[in-house]
């Protein structure tokens, strides 16, 4: 009645006789259709949305709001013509939420179109895949099924044919809501973090805040934007200013063990999916790593050590060791960046007479590697080509041939040399149990047959060959004229199966500190007739390896974001999303949550650490802009015309 009454009183406005030409009933019935996937789509959207969105349910506006301008397009089409664009977008954006999903549960992010790009590089590991589809996942796509006999059913049923004029108008209200609400949560997420959607720093928050398909949008958008942008010069301030900062940043911090292994070799062991959960510790009365208990022990143990990776995983950890500098922001920087000038540890290496090698037993195009590690100036790469494929356990050349071939490569290199290795076998989804205890049986107790006990017999068989390999060049006398560094690349229990590993750790109520907490790596440093043995506890990354190496090795650190753990008392550990700890407070940018160490309490925020959020954002961006830019190769050629 209040409807109707309202149209009365305003009849001859301009605005209720349109209403009234366009045919309300007819309307409804014409555009069955339109509301029915808006329905539909906007809840498979928000479902999604609460997967990724604790804490954050208030933020649907948005969600809906793209999707309304997705759909608005449709209304220029004519009946038959709409339904079929509103069906094929259902099917498109159905596949992005599952897919998204899917990754999310893997890595607790979100798919880039630069993530799709290193799709292309990562055949072969389908498996990964499959363990991590739910059949929940399929119901997304029953609403395609259900409703087709009923699409076709509505072509027949007799519409109101509205002229295009009128679809027209409408589209441009549809549009025009669907922006202004878009724009509103986006100039408001602005306000909260600036840069946020420009950078994509935290693109987890991005999506809790303005839902997934406003995410993709804007990460279309940024990657055209950027690499426009990056075709120009970055102004000669700001190539001054980070190179101000890189100079300050590389000045020796004290003379701890510098220069003192000079002349040495270097052997760097980089662990599929190694995590610090499982040193020390037993199942069964059975230890899960005895043999890297052991050398931890007999080596400088860095007990508060994070793996800094984002979507280049394994290559990412690379990057960071080797260059000392951020991974991409998006995709990978072994794909992206391999064109650019590096002042890597194997170029530095290099110049001090050393030979350099990396050796890996498995294809030489994965990650780009081949590439790659000629702009990190390798002097050889030993892949699968260079081995013999006499054994192998999970993905490919099992780690018991790949280091036991390898050790056999490494007493051929002229001394000094720097070898990079990179095991294979624990590799995600830990699923060749049988090959792992062919070799070394291990009882995983009460997680048996879970993807927990999956791991912990992976683990358990790197750690025998790791080992093998650690005691043999001890045997062989190697170790006597050589540093070994071994670390862990990246996590190894995703998203989907974090449960086991709380109960693993007996962590009732987790919060996200307890996960970040969780995501170290062990890394130990072992010195000739082991020396300097001990622990460390400074929060530290892998960033930071490269220049404590050039601190021990005697090379020029330069343009470098890591720090000297050998010559630092404090260090501040910084993540690709944006989040941070000194070691004291730990700062989790995707729900924007400062935590108390010590007490696992949530903080309010105060000045300092403010400070620090914001100067977390300023490296990180000098670090794209580096890369973006290719930098390094400027700032050589200017010192070298300086000279």
């Amino acid at each position: 009645m209040k409807y109707l009454s309202y149209l009365s009183k305003y009849k001859d406005t301009a605005l209720v006789k349109f209403l009234i030409k366009f045919h309300v009933k007819d309307f409804v019935i014409g555009y069955l259709d339109l509301i029915l996937f808006l329905v539909i789509i906007s809840y498979k959207a928000i479902c999604y949305n609460d997967l990724v969105a604790t804490g954050y349910y208030g933020f649907k506006a948005a969600v809906i709001a793209s999707i309304v301008i997705l759909i608005s397009f449709s209304v220029l089409l004519n009946n038959k013509g709409r339904t079929i664009y509103l069906y094929i977008l259902d099917l498109i954006l159905t596949i992005i939420l599952v897919s998204d999903s899917v990754y999310y549960r893997y890595s607790k992010d979100i798919i880039t179109i630069d993530t799709i790009r290193n799709g292309s590089m990562l055949g072969g590991v389908t498996a990964s895949v499959s363990t991590l589809l739910k059949p929940s996942d399929f119901l997304f796509f029953s609403d395609l099924i259900i409703l087709l006999p009923i699409l076709l059913f509505y072509f027949k049923i007799r519409k109101y044919d509205f002229k295009l004029l009128k679809r027209f108008v409408f589209f441009i209200l549809l549009l025009a809501i669907g922006i202004f609400v878009d724009g509103k949560a986006m100039y408001e997420l602005n306000i909260e973090q600036p840069k946020l959607i420009t950078t994509m720093f935290n693109r987890m928050y991005v999506v809790k805040v303005l839902g997934d398909f406003n995410f993709h949008i804007l990460d279309a958008y940024n990657l055209t934007y950027n690499n426009i942008m990056n075709m120009k010069s970055l102004p000669a301030s700001k190539e001054k200013e980070i190179k101000d900062y890189l100079t300050e940043n590389d000045k020796p911090k004290g003379t701890n063990l510098t220069d003192a292994y000079k002349g040495k070799n270097l052997i760097i062991i980089q662990v599929e999916a190694l995590q610090q959960f499982v040193i020390n510790q037993k199942i069964n009365g059975q230890e899960i790593t005895p043999n890297l208990d052991k050398w931890l022990g007999k080596s400088l143990y860095f007990n508060n050590y994070f793996y800094q990776v984002a979507a280049g995983n394994t290559s990412d950890a690379e990057f960071l060791s080797l260059n000392s500098l951020y991974p991409a922001a998006n995709g990978a920087a072994y794909y992206i960046y391999s064109g650019d000038t590096y002042n890597s540890l194997p170029k530095n290496m290099s110049s001090l007479g050393y030979y350099t090698a990396a050796l890996h037993g498995y294809e030489a195009g994965f990650w780009n590697r081949s590439v790659m590690y000629k702009a990190e100036s390798f002097d050889n790469f030993f892949n699968e080509n260079s081995y013999d494929i006499n054994q192998t356990v999970g993905m490919g050349l099992s780690d018991e041939s790949f280091l036991t071939q390898s050790l056999a490569k490494l007493k051929t290199f002229k001394q000094p040399y720097f070898s990079f290795l990179i095991t294979l076998s624990s590799h995600y989804p830990y699923n060749d149990v049988a090959g792992y205890e062919k070799y070394v049986p291990f009882d995983a107790g009460k997680y048996t047959n879970t993807f927990l006990g999956d791991y912990l017999t992976g683990i358990h068989y790197t750690d025998a060959q790791l080992g093998m390999f650690l005691d043999q060049l001890d045997k062989d006398g190697i170790l006597n004229n050589s540093i070994v560094v071994l670390y862990g690349d990246h996590f190894a229990i995703p998203q989907a199966n974090l449960g086991q590993l709380y109960q693993f750790e007996n962590i009732k109520n987790p919060t996200d500190l307890d996960w970040y907490e969780l995501q170290k790596v062990p890394m130990f440093i072992h010195f000739p007739k082991d020396a300097n043995k001990g622990v460390d506890s400074i929060p530290s990354g892998q960033i930071d390896l490269e220049p404590t190496l050039s601190n021990l090795l005697g090379f020029k650190n330069k343009y470098t974001f890591g720090t000297d753990l050998l010559n630092s008392k404090t260090n501040t550990v910084m993540f690709r999303n944006g989040s941070f700890t000194d070691g004291n407070s730990f700062y989790v940018s995707y729900t924007d949550t400062y935590y108390d160490v010590a007490s696992k309490k949530t903080i309010a925020p105060t000045k300092q650490l403010t400070d620090l959020k914001n100067k977390t954002h300023t490296i990180l961006e000098y670090s794209d802009d580096m890369l973006n830019h290719n930098l390094i190769r400027k700032f050589l050629q200017e010192d070298s015309e300086v000279k």
